[in-house]
């Protein structure tokens, strides 16, 4: 069994330049009311949450409305962005000016995902491809947060310390 899968690791590892050529682009799912759904009342309320707040304060920039969904004592684990609510707004208030609030996220979601005390958004990102310039491929990127007391508590997500 250990020989099998060791022969299994190894032919995948070997075929991964072979796959990264043909790589299927990651696609957004447009039914954001089916994706926010949940047999269980309070997952599906925590998804809500995220989704508004995505809505509302990340894309609408509304950040006086920061405190209707983030705790004063939020945590933040991305590098770039100081820990609190405070913080937070003060970071993003010089990014995203206040603008008329979509019925929709208008971020490519690809899912809502929630588990526990957990919500997940996934979304399409398009970069560009550094090993052909000019074009650019997909991938996924990941916002996950925990919400407590009805608030969002906590970020993560995959971003990397930026050069400035």
């Amino acid at each position: 069994m250990l020989i099998s899968f060791r022969r299994l690791a190894l032919v995948s590892c070997l075929g991964l330049p072979l796959l990264a050529h043909a790589q299927l682009p990651v696609q957004a799912n447009p039914d954001h009311e089916a994706m926010l759904a949940s047999t269980d009342a309070r997952l599906a309320a925590n998804k809500r949450l995220v989704y508004d707040f995505w809505r509302e304060v990340f894309e609408g920039g509304h950040m006086e409305r920061a405190d209707k969904y983030l705790a004063e004592s939020y945590m933040q684990h991305n590098p770039n962005v100081a820990t609190g609510r405070a913080a937070f707004t003060e970071l993003f208030s010089k990014f995203v000016k206040p603008k008329d609030i979509q019925a929709k996220v208008k971020a490519p979601l690809v899912a809502i995902t929630a588990e526990g005390d957990k919500v997940i958004l996934s979304f399409v990102s398009t970069v560009p491809d550094p090993k052909d310039a000019g074009k650019k491929y997909t991938t996924t990127w990941f916002d996950m947060f925990r919400i407590e007391n009805g608030k969002i508590a906590e970020h993560w997500d995959p971003a990397l310390k930026d050069n400035n």
